[in-house]
């Protein structure tokens, strides 16, 4: 946690799971009272762990990611109504149908849109544009993308219903050797600007794309 917070990072998510949850969420609320925190539990609890999320409630986390299985929209919403912390789908939204049921079953209050996993960004846009005129806040996730994906996650995350700080990091956190230039950095504020170039706002570099390719393919 004190090293993302040195290099400007200003939001931090914690991994949790049943057994590895209250104490090391404690621990780092304790040691940094005022940042801005979160968890993702990948669906790793059970509707009957309820209790060991709701001790959560005392940390003021900005939000509990996925805490149950993905297709499990009906048990989220009883979960929702056990706690004061909000709960964010992630894994559940795949499509912009599975934002109206989640909004209609009242299964969470905010939504991680990744794009990759929607389904690029004109599903993207019809969830973001969905979720503002119900009032429902989403941020902008990320799927491990290269400088190209980065781009489209950058554009994304201008949106007016984007809400909360997004999981959108440079990217030497992941690659040594980015595909684009200029990569992505992180500002002296933890941000990342979106640029004001056509397109993805970066030139792709091909001889690096071809250098990281496993396979292609050519049509004429």
């Amino acid at each position: 946690v004190s090293s993302y917070l040195d290099e400007g990072y200003r939001r931090i998510k914690l991994k949790i799971k049943p057994g590895w949850d209250k104490d090391i969420v404690g621990a780092v609320r304790r040691e940094y009272p005022d940042i801005k925190l979160q968890v993702d539990a990948n669906a790793a609890y059970r509707l009957q762990d309820w209790p060991s999320l709701k001790e959560l409630d005392k940390y003021e986390l900005l939000m509990i990611e996925q805490p149950l299985d993905y297709d499990d929209l009906v048990d989220h919403s009883i979960l929702a109504k056990m706690l004061k912390t909000p709960i964010c789908l992630d894994e559940s939204i795949k499509k912009p149908e599975d934002s109206y049921k989640a909004y209609r079953l009242g299964s969470c209050s905010i939504i991680n849109l990744k794009p990759a996993r929607v389904g690029g960004l004109l599903n993207s846009k019809i969830i973001h544009d969905f979720c503002e005129s119900v009032g429902m806040p989403i941020w902008i996730g990320g799927m491990l993308e290269t400088g190209i994906g980065r781009g489209h996650l950058v554009a994304a995350a201008t949106l007016p219903n984007v809400k909360f700080p997004n999981d959108i990091s440079a990217s030497s956190r992941y690659y040594e050797e980015d595909i684009v230039d200029p990569p992505w950095e992180l500002t002296s504020r933890g941000t990342i600007r979106a640029p004001g170039a056509p397109g993805i706002g970066v030139e792709v570099l091909e001889e690096k794309l071809r250098k990281f390719s496993l396979r292609s393919w050519s049509s004429s």
